[in-house]
């Protein structure tokens, strides 16, 4: 009897993991399916090296700073349709959350494609759906197997993962051959890469493959759309529930900006608005965990890891973790960040919303920077509260987002 529990209990064990493995393959978060997460961010050994040194110079800060137009006609247009609907009231209920979402879309496909702007929207489009399916596909009950079988949704995936990488194809080509015929740069992420790629082919005849170039185009879409949109709303929702750090940080932006557009030296003399940015990536990291493979035999503490391990790092239990960020940990608190991230983690490494060490996320300034420009215009118009209708729900898909929205009530600066 005994016996045939254990087996019952093995079996099971074995369904759970495989059906993991198959949600896991089906979602496209290993390298060989590649539907959502594929590029830099899978890459190991020399091969993450070459990219990382490729794409460097498209994240360089001085190339984010000709991307600041890009951000800024982003956030006017949706600042510009708040404004109208507080226009007559004075004041507008409304959920936030798909407003921020379509204009971190909006930013990354102008700073991504540049003069390509409505076929970039476009592409963009289309990993929005696959990344519907993948969400949906993580809401339901998974068997395994049954990535193989031509569902509907199966079917919808392939053919939404074929459409993006024919669409990327063809722009990258066309790219390409105007750089190689001398046509002027356009100074947009995919020129520089591009441009970048073609450098090092001729130099050591090992760049990136025209397949290798789609990837990275499609992680741009998670590095500048999906995390910054989920950074933003939770800055708005924190601010709405903290009146008197949104008046700091208004203070501030009208003092060092005044009513201005907004620049890049103005965006960096920003040292509240930073400290609220830092305090809610640590409250709502993007990314919740990071999964790693060791590679070989290693000693961490007084564990031995062998060759092949995969290690979890709970980025969000790190972050609130009371023996490193003392009885406050769940506390919204940006003075903790005044004295800058080193003072503020006593030197440890225990603020990880952009990951660490060498693998840091390359998208970490232009994330830093969008997200700058955007509050600062928020501020500059408006004062917001939260709506009674709000409901707090964090939830992990993917991101960290708002399961039910974020409403917030937006009222015209002068208006009580």
């Amino acid at each position: 009897m005994l016996v045939m529990i254990l087996r019952l209990m093995l079996f099971l064990f074995f369904i759970k993991l495989s059906t993991i493995m198959e949600i896991i393959h089906l979602c496209g978060l290993v390298q060989d399916q590649g539907f959502l997460v594929g590029g830099l961010s899978n890459l190991e050994g020399d091969q993450w090296s070459k990219h990382r040194k490729i794409l460097n110079p498209a994240f360089h800060q001085d190339k984010l700073k000709n991307m600041l137009p890009a951000f800024y006609q982003s956030c006017n247009e949706m600042i510009s349709k708040w404004e109208e609907m507080v226009s007559k009231e004075g004041y507008s209920e409304l959920d936030v959350w798909p407003y921020i979402v379509n204009m971190t879309r909006d930013v990354i496909s102008r700073a991504a494609f540049g003069s390509s702007y409505e076929e970039g929207r476009g592409i963009f489009q289309l990993l929005e759906d696959l990344t519907s399916l993948t969400i949906k596909v993580f809401q339901s009950v998974y068997i395994p197997g049954w990535r193989f079988l031509p569902t509907k949704t199966n079917r919808e995936l392939k053919m939404k993962h074929k459409d993006i990488k024919e669409s990327l194809r063809e722009m990258i080509k066309r790219r390409e051959k105007a750089i190689k015929a001398g046509e002027e740069s356009n100074e947009d992420l995919l020129d520089i890469l591009v441009e970048s790629n073609i450098r090092e082919m001729e130099a050591k005849h090992k760049g990136m493959s025209i397949e290798d170039v789609i990837e990275e185009c499609k992680l741009f879409y998670f590095a500048g759309q999906e995390t910054t949109s989920v950074l933003l709303v939770w800055t708005m929702v924190l601010l709405a529930r903290y009146p008197d750090w949104q008046t700091k940080a208004r203070d501030e932006v009208l003092h060092v900006l005044g009513d201005r557009k907004p620049d890049a030296d103005g965006l960096n003399r920003l040292k509240v608005v930073t400290m609220i940015l830092y305090e809610v990536l640590r409250l709502y990291p993007a990314v919740v965990s990071l999964a790693r493979s060791i590679p070989k035999e290693i000693k961490l503490g007084n564990l031995l890891l062998p060759a092949g391990t995969e290690v979890l790092l709970p980025i969000l239990q790190i972050h609130h973790d009371k023996d490193h960020w003392g009885d406050d940990a769940h506390e919204f608190r940006p003075e903790r960040f005044a004295e800058g991230v080193s003072k503020a983690t006593k030197s440890q490494v225990t603020f990880l919303p952009f990951g660490w060490g060498p693998r840091i996320c390359i998208g970490q300034n232009f994330a830093m920077m969008e997200a700058k420009m955007a509050m600062a215009m928020i501020l500059q118009r408006f004062w917001f509260e939260l709506s009674p209708s709000y409901a707090h729900s964090p939830c992990t898909m993917i991101t960290l987002r708002p399961q039910h929205g974020a409403q917030i009530i937006l009222h015209k600066l002068g208006s009580n």
